[in-house]
């Protein structure tokens, strides 16, 4: 019975989050058909009433917006700059509902797990939300919650989504051939392994298991506690320390800051060249200078896997971007695809010159020390040429590239700061033990 109840109140959760998500949408193109009647232009109106919506609708769709700004070789610059600014704090939920959650999720009152918790979450989300807590035995963790309202909506927004990009590829006109649909498949195996807390902990525990392998002590990620955690509750070991950024905490808990940043990239990328697997949201949050002044890597929602084909291509792509040939650009590119047959190379390098500039100047302007030169809505546009460009020659830059270029000129910016002299670009080859 308890079942069919469920299965009945997601039922009817669901059609009413369509009927919600219906309005909304309606309500946007109304707003978006009045900026046009006061000569509004919709190249520029459209991204921020979708946008708006978006943030509106919730979880799923903060997401899609989140997704989009991460994959600019996917989709169109306009919508991807514009979803840069796509919100993920979001209100907290009350505690109220997050001890409703533990108690079904672990069975009894939080009490019965835990020693304290404090009802003040230190981060809210669109999917979840975290609170520091104390445990049976004493130790310091940090609680995800799940948001208790994400399951019916997630199911409802992600077959509408699914079914609104197969209607778009059979009735717009050039859209028959854009992988829409791929997409809108690609974000739900992103979204849904998000929302299984259990697979964060996996990938967590995937980067630690590759650092016992190689003996490595310059780093850590929190300790999952198995027996706290499910699907929808993660709980792991509290990290005491600073924002690898925060220049008074490095410069307090390392003695050598530009070796604490030389050691976070070198791992990092070991990782990459000797797995294939990364951690694929490194800004400034999720990378730590800890008290003892080992580098702490954390929240593993986000991760990418590469094959030895794409790792190849990107060595060979920075490799030209390092050493200013176009047609080692290219090259770099034509490898990553493993559908590529018959590309001009000689064409698609000639091609690439502007874009290639464009990219110099920036990766340049990093290597020089001017941290300014790092902007990601430029970086965006140049990526999104990227993607025309190749697509024109018969090309498909994997989604892996967009995110494994950001990662990497984070780095660079990051390093830049207190180690001026270590070019990433360029000597990417110690960066690989």
């Amino acid at each position: 019975m308890a079942g069919f109840l469920d299965n009945l109140r997601l039922g009817l959760g669901g059609a009413a989050r369509m009927v919600s998500s219906g309005f909304i949408f309606s309500s946007k193109t109304l707003l978006l058909l009045k900026d046009l009647a006061v000569g509004g232009n919709v190249s520029q109106d459209f991204p921020v009433r979708l946008r708006e919506a978006f943030e509106e609708l919730g979880a799923t769709y903060i997401k899609l917006g989140q997704f989009i700004a991460s994959a600019p070789s996917l989709f169109p610059e306009e919508i991807v700059t514009e979803m840069q600014k796509c919100l993920d704090a979001v209100r907290p939920i009350p505690f109220s509902e997050v001890e409703k959650t533990i108690r079904k999720e672990l069975g009894g009152r939080w009490e019965n797990h835990f020693r304290s918790i404090d009802p003040s979450p230190l981060a809210s989300a669109s999917i979840a939300q975290v609170h520091s807590a104390v445990t049976k035995d004493g130790i310091d963790v940090v609680i995800k919650v799940q948001r208790s309202d994400i399951e019916s909506a997630l199911g409802a927004d992600l077959n509408l989504l699914y079914l609104a990009s197969l209607l778009f590829e059979k009735f717009v006109p050039g859209l028959n051939r854009s992988g829409l649909s791929d997409m809108m498949k690609l974000f739900q195996s992103s979204i849904l392994e998000e929302i299984d807390f259990r697979k964060e902990a996996s990938n967590l525990e995937e980067f630690e298991r590759y650092l016992l392998a190689a003996g490595e002590t310059r780093a850590r990620v929190p300790k999952v506690y198995h027996g706290l955690s499910t699907e929808k509750i993660l709980v792991m070991e509290r990290f005491y320390g600073a924002p690898i950024t925060d220049e008074v905490s490095l410069r307090k808990y390392s003695p050598d800051p530009a070796r604490t940043l030389s050691d976070a990239l070198e791992i990092w990328f070991s990782t990459l060249s000797h797995s294939g697997f990364f951690h694929a949201d490194v800004h400034a949050g999720n990378l730590m200078i800890l008290r003892d002044g080992t580098v702490g890597f954390i929240d593993f929602g986000i991760v990418g896997r590469i094959s030895p084909k794409i790792w190849e291509g990107l060595m060979i792509f920075l490799e030209g971007l390092a050493t200013n040939r176009p047609e080692r650009i290219a090259k770099g590119l034509i490898r990553m695809d493993s559908t590529a047959e018959g590309v001009d190379e000689k064409k698609l390098a000639q091609d690439l010159g502007k874009v290639f500039d464009e990219m110099s100047e920036m990766v340049l302007g990093i290597q020089m020390g001017e941290l300014e030169a790092f902007d990601e809505r430029k970086l965006n546009a140049i990526l999104f040429e990227f993607r025309e460009l190749a697509l024109r020659n018969g090309l498909k830059i994997p989604k892996e590239f967009g995110l494994l270029i950001k990662q990497i000129l984070y780095f660079d910016r990051y390093v830049k700061a207190f180690a001026p002299d270590i070019d990433l670009i360029r000597d990417r080859e110690k960066f690989i033990r």
